[in-house]
């Protein structure tokens, strides 16, 4: 009985911190975006043409493009070569559109180089599946009847997410990079404005990663901090 009490204040310090973090985070990415989906590039292209002429630039003509409805759900599918484009992005001119648009751009240039973080990363996603699940699991059975062993499995197989998380920072902060570059030598942003808006987009993006892993890591030390306290009352 008196695991639960200390488990709910304990997630609660924990897990707080990463709450705000991730309320912060998004609020920034909706502000970077709303502010720059405002603003009108100066070559007037709409997400679907930069994308057309970034790829041109890249070499990417094996890459097929698709509309997705849902906002800010952009991104690259390495398995069908597929540069999926929400509406807002497709059919908007603004420097916002078409930041994101060489952002994914990005991935598909890290999987065409068989960039290492990006397979790694890909490796990963069944383990980090499971573990999500069979982690969950694992830690509520092991507290019912109180067994540390059964615990720590589950926090092993939490501890997938937390490396997975740790893996995505430098593909998406590679892809950035890329993007940044890509935006450059094709000519599309050349403005100090306007690179200052991709910029201010690109480095959103980034930051929602980072809490991404932050609360990955301070979720994974609630854990095993709980499965500590279990060893004391055993002791006990």
């Amino acid at each position: 009985m008196g695991v639960y009490p200390s488990f709910n204040l304990n997630y609660l310090m924990f897990m707080l911190p990463a709450f705000f973090l991730t309320v912060l985070a998004q609020w920034y990415v909706n502000y970077a975006y709303r502010t720059w989906s405002r603003v009108r590039a100066r070559n007037r292209m709409t997400g679907v043409q930069a994308a057309q002429r970034l790829m041109e630039t890249a070499n990417l003509y094996d890459l097929r493009l698709e509309g997705i409805s849902r906002a800010l759900s952009d991104h690259y599918d390495p398995r069908g070569k597929v540069l999926r484009l929400s509406e807002d992005v497709a059919y908007s001119a603004s420097v916002a559109a078409q930041a994101i648009v060489a952002h994914e751009l990005g991935h598909a240039l890290q999987d065409q180089e068989g960039f290492f973080p990006l397979r790694l990363r890909t490796v990963m996603v069944p383990a980090v599946n499971a573990g999500s699940t069979l982690g969950w699991i694992f830690i509520m059975v092991g507290l019912l009847i109180h067994s540390t062993g059964l615990t720590w499995l589950g926090i092993l197989a939490f501890s997938f997410g937390v490396l997975f998380a740790l893996a995505t920072l430098p593909v998406e902060l590679d892809a950035s990079a890329r993007a940044r570059r890509l935006l450059f030598q094709s000519g599309l942003i050349v403005d100090e404005n306007e690179l200052r808006g991709v910029n201010t987009v690109l480095n959103a993006a980034a930051l929602t990663y980072v809490v991404a892993l932050a609360t990955a890591v301070l979720q994974l030390l609630y854990f095993i901090t709980l499965s500590g306290g279990m060893g004391g009352r055993r002791k006990r």
